[in-house]
């Protein structure tokens, strides 16, 4: 639930946003969120980050979406506007959330890969928990939806645009690290159930709105992930599709270290792995090195196509996040988390609800991380068991001249595209 109790030296309010930094207590730990936007609104958003960042990479989302809303019906009529409610999350182990050591016992015990899978004995953190883990609205909360953790065959893209099975995909992560796509799934779901169904209901509480009002059902939820967000995002929307009416990606990532990724993997992983467990044991000092304002700014804009984006301000609310204790342990345990669910295997899965969560995905042509082709071709990606050529994707749009990060990089394109997906939600 939501307290006042601050992480050391996280500012009161974002230096990005001007928001509040509010706390989420969720399974032990603390959860750093942003919200702006009217109580009850016709929409809600939450905005999801990607590696290494935190909710304020979505500053000019939080920022700039309400202004792009206002200034779109200026007037007072009955223009068709709809109000929205922004909610922007740091998953565990980013930004001012806390940042556990992968092997604290309390760490390993909320992992959402725990009860994920049919060959393990773990126990899912809901059913060893169920005191803790009671939704505003009583519901019981679905069971996980088990798997073998490793799976055969598993058709995914090439970054020329074509297509390829997996002969092998491994989703469970090689250190059991808690920091997995697993954990922050279940962490988008319950911040969703304990805080924005929360608020919703205490805010119609103010209001003596009645059970019998249509206001007082749930808001459903609109996710706008970015890079590896795509994945957390897209495994909360198959573990609790009843949470969700809609998903806007931003430059999915396909995740080249994974197993499934690296060409012929069965002969360089070991060296991967090698290089890996050194970056883990000895890269601390090398972290260190690169964690200064002017190498953080340069190394930014590698992904950034439009590189005047990466101001001193970004430079900033990415950097100082990075610098608190145990940062540099998840920077490192994330580099190695060579396996886990990928896009194209989410999308395809038969699962996925794409008639109640439309899909639409926006990315960056300039990207170097994330191939054009590759990108296209998730039109092609449907769901198992569906007529050929029906896509679960509704919608892609590239951007010309946009790097990895257009919700920073070419904000009033990406406001308005995620006004129009809204708008195609109503």
């Amino acid at each position: 639930m939501s307290t006042k109790a601050a992480p050391p030296n996280m500012p009161s309010h974002s230096p990005a946003t001007s928001l509040p930094n509010q706390i989420y207590k969720w399974r032990g730990y603390d959860v750093r969120y942003q919200v702006t936007g009217p109580a009850n609104a016709d929409h809600t958003l939450l905005l999801v980050h990607g590696l290494f960042v935190n909710s304020d990479h979505w500053r000019k989302t939080l920022t700039g979406l309400q202004a792009l809303n206002d200034e779109l019906h200026n007037d007072d009529s009955d223009n068709g506007k709809k109000s929205i409610r922004i909610y922007a999350i740091d998953l565990l182990g980013s930004g001012w959330s806390s940042k556990p050591s992968k092997t604290d016992p309390i760490a390993q015990a909320v992992s959402g890969e725990n009860g994920r899978f049919t060959d393990c004995d773990s126990t899912c953190y809901r059913e060893a928990n169920p005191t803790t883990t009671t939704t505003t609205t009583n519901k019981k909360r679905p069971t996980k939806i088990r798997s073998a953790s490793t799976l055969q065959n598993t058709p995914l893209g090439t970054a020329s645009g074509g297509n390829r099975l997996a002969t092998s995909l491994e989703l469970r992560h090689p250190l059991k690290s808690p920091y997995n796509f697993y954990t922050w799934a279940e962490q988008i779901a319950d911040f969703t159930h304990d805080i924005i169904h929360s608020n919703h209901n205490d805010d119609n509480q103010d209001e003596s709105t009645t059970a019998s009002s249509p206001s007082s059902s749930p808001p459903k939820v609109t996710l706008v992930a970015n890079s590896i967000g795509t994945m957390s995002s897209l495994q909360s929307i198959l573990d609790e599709p009843q949470l969700f009416n809609g998903c806007l990606v931003i430059n999915p990532n396909f995740r080249e270290l994974h197993m499934a990724e690296v060409p012929f993997s069965s002969l360089p992983m070991p060296l991967v792995r090698q290089v890996q467990s050194l970056l883990r044991n000895n890269g601390h000092g090398l972290f260190a090195s690169l964690a200064k304002p002017s190498t953080v700014k340069e190394i930014l804009k590698e992904p950034y196509a439009v590189v005047d984006a990466v101001d001193d301000e970004l430079v900033q609310v990415l950097l100082d996040p990075l610098l608190t204790p145990g940062a540099d342990d998840v920077v490192f345990d994330t580099l190695s988390y060579s396996a886990g669910p990928l896009p194209e295997q989410q999308l395809s899965s038969g699962q996925y609800p794409k008639e109640t969560c439309p899909t639409w995905v926006v990315y960056g042509e300039a990207d170097p991380w994330t191939p054009k082709k590759r990108v296209e071709n998730l039109r092609k990606v449907g769901r198992v068991g569906d007529e050929y050529g029906e896509s679960t994707v509704e919608r892609i749009v590239g951007l010309e001249g946009v790097g990895h990060c257009p919700h920073d990089e070419s904000p009033e394109v990406v406001n308005r595209l995620i006004l129009e997906f809204l708008e195609r939600l109503s």
